[in-house]
């Protein structure tokens, strides 16, 4: 057969059997249902006899994941055979092939979990997903109905009693069913902790901290999304966003302070009325609200548009698989507001900042998936913002398109769905109402005049106290106090004009290399460029903030610590400072929190990215 179709082509009609039927030109042949192999059903199902028993030898072997769920495909073809059903589809090896370097993880390889040294879980499935066959996602029908994702605060009651009705029915699944909440919960504990290698290779797969960051977690709260409105018989059900981008939805929802989209484990002192802090450090409390909105809006006004400018700066860093493809590069909207928002929502009570605050359980909390909507969301918004900017077309390398994972549907079946099934919302069958973007317009000013602050910078240069190198030799730099460093811009780029690189589009960055995180801490810095006094300046209400790091505790297996780098656009921001034709800046790296003595830094240096 050919693809998907039940007809076969054939050269010459005349060879047709006699019990045939033949239609149009072309030599379409379309048998006539169980009429054509009648004088051959002995040899069918002796075939189909031999072929089971070839299966059932094969599925008492221990085999890859990829092997065990082909076996499952043959032994439906075999059944299918029998009913003139089209069998499911295959791997398509010539295509594996030229990917090589995309990513999936190894289904025969679950095990336990290391959120932190004292701490193991087991977030594995109770039958393994490798026993299980496989089909291949297939985009909804085009006519069905598109689910209109809404800001929570603007939900009606009507719509938040069926959604929590459908959560309560969610929750009332038994653990082997797919579908049920702590099995969606688990999802992301496996995925984000290390529980699963990558496929041919000993490396633990994490879907943080890279660009597969963005397309995991849509593929996750879709399938979600389409489960709980499969509970509810309801084929327009959508989640609901928390709109934490807007001033009117700077709280944590009401909807999500109720049975049965409570959670317990909650920071106390972060509940109704208080502000999000988008930019949240462990360590500055008690703003407020009016002076917490102001810094919401700076920091995602940085982390949107001034310091995302390209696609690596706000997807994250190429991760491909094997030791060779390994980086842990986080983009901007990663590190904050989705890293900071996860531990301002965890509770303080618990080692982890549990639920939220901890990878292994985050999804056990009902609002992570509005804060992944929100999140999913801001990936629409970052693309139609930066759109005009030539080097912001979506990534076509095939590793990352043909990168795979598994998630069950609402129906209990295994899908296995590509990067590239992904990247078009409308071919999903969802779209996101659309809100106010305030943050567009709050791009910082300086905290003291550019020309008064080139004047006090230029001192620095008498004090020895100062570094003077901006790589920190083989073993790096503790980060136990500020870091002020001067670094070199390359020569050849500064003697571009302003208007060439418009032309080129080309965006300076300022790249932060060689983190090393040495214990599973919650540990956050902040960079800042021509910075006077950055003790006056906590936070991204000024301009000379140029970004943060955010590392949250994501597993101690063999292969998930790794150096970190951060890169940060800072095109615009030396343009604010007039220092867009200097030959140097300060960098300045400011701690937030103690356990950044357990971080060290290799360096710091400028790149450009065309």
């Amino acid at each position: 057969m050919a693809g998907n179709s039940s007809r076969a082509y054939i050269t010459n009609p005349k060879s047709l059997p006699e019990n045939s039927q033949f239609k149009g030109e072309g030599g379409v042949w379309e048998p006539r249902k169980w009429g054509i192999m009648e004088g051959r059903w002995g040899f069918g199902v002796t075939f189909a006899l031999i072929m089971a028993t070839v299966v059932l030898l094969c599925l008492s072997m221990r085999v890859a994941e990829d092997q065990y769920a082909f076996l499952g495909d043959i032994k439906n073809m075999i059944l299918g055979i029998s009913v003139g059903e089209i069998p499911p589809q295959h791997h398509d090896v010539d295509a594996e092939k030229k990917t090589k370097n995309a990513l999936s993880p190894n289904l025969t390889t679950c095990d336990v979990s290391f959120p932190r040294p004292d701490l193991s879980v087991y977030c594995c499935p109770p039958i393994p997903e490798s026993e299980e066959p496989f089909i291949d996602f297939h985009f909804p029908d085009p006519s069905s109905p598109l689910r209109l994702r809404r800001p929570v605060h603007l939900a009606d009651g009507d719509y938040i009693a069926k959604y929590k009705k459908a959560v309560s029915i969610m929750k009332s699944l038994p653990y082997d069913d797919p579908r049920s909440f702590r099995r969606q919960a688990d999802l992301h504990c496996i995925y984000c902790s290390g529980a699963y290698k990558q496929k041919n290779s000993d490396q633990p797969l994490n879907v943080h901290r890279s660009w597969l960051f963005f397309p995991w977690h849509r593929m996750m709260i879709y399938f979600h999304e389409r489960i709980l409105g499969s509970l509810i018989g309801d084929d327009n059900f959508a989640l609901l966003f928390w709109n934490w981008d807007n001033p009117a939805g700077m709280v944590i929802p009401e909807m999500f302070m109720n049975d049965p989209l409570v959670d317990g484990d909650r920071e106390i002192s972060h509940l109704p009325p208080k502000f999000v802090d988008l930019n949240y450090d462990l360590v500055v409390e008690g703003r407020e609200n009016d002076e917490q909105l102001k810094m919401n809006m700076a920091t995602m006004y940085t982390q949107m548009v001034s310091g995302a400018k390209t696609t690596e700066l706000f997807m994250g860093c190429s991760y491909k698989a094997g030791k060779e493809g390994d980086c842990d590069g986080p983009g901007t909207i990663e590190n904050a507001p989705h890293n900071t928002l996860h531990d301002w929502l965890g509770s303080g009570l618990n080692l982890g900042r549990e639920n939220m605050g901890s990878f292994y359980s985050a999804a056990r909390d009902p609002i992570f998936y509005g804060h992944h909507a929100n999140l999913d969301r801001m990936w629409e918004v970052w693309r139609r913002i930066h759109g005009d900017r030539p080097y912001n077309s979506d990534i076509i390398d095939p590793d990352w398109l043909d990168s795979y994972f598994f998630f069950h549907d609402e129906k209990r079946q295994l899908v296995r769905i590509r990067i590239r099934d992904v990247l078009n919302i409308t071919n999903l069958r969802y779209a996101y109402e659309e809100v106010p973007l305030p943050w567009l317009a709050a791009r910082p000013p300086p905290s003291v005049p550019p020309k008064i602050a080139r004047d006090l910078l230029k001192l620095r240069d008498l004090d020895e106290s100062f570094l003077r190198s901006a790589d920190f030799g083989p073993h790096g730099r503790t980060l136990d106090t500020a870091i002020r460093v001067k670094v070199h811009r390359p020569k050849m780029h500064n003697k571009i004009s302003k208007k060439q690189k418009d032309y080129f589009q080309e965006e300076e960055v300022l790249v932060v290399y060689g983190i090393e995180v040495k214990e599973e801490k919650y540990v956050k810095f902040d960079v800042y460029v021509n910075a006077v006094d950055e003790t006056l300046m906590v936070g991204p209400g000024f301009r000379e903030f140029a970004g943060t790091f955010v590392n949250i505790p994501h597993g101690v297996r063999p292969g998930m610590r790794r150096k970190s780098n951060l890169k940060l656009g800072i095109s615009e921001l030396l343009q604010d400072l007039e220092a867009d034709e200097d030959e140097s800046i300060w960098v300045s790296l400011m701690p937030r929190g103690e356990d950044c003595m357990h971080v060290s830094i290799d360096g710091v240096r400028i790149e450009y990215m065309h």
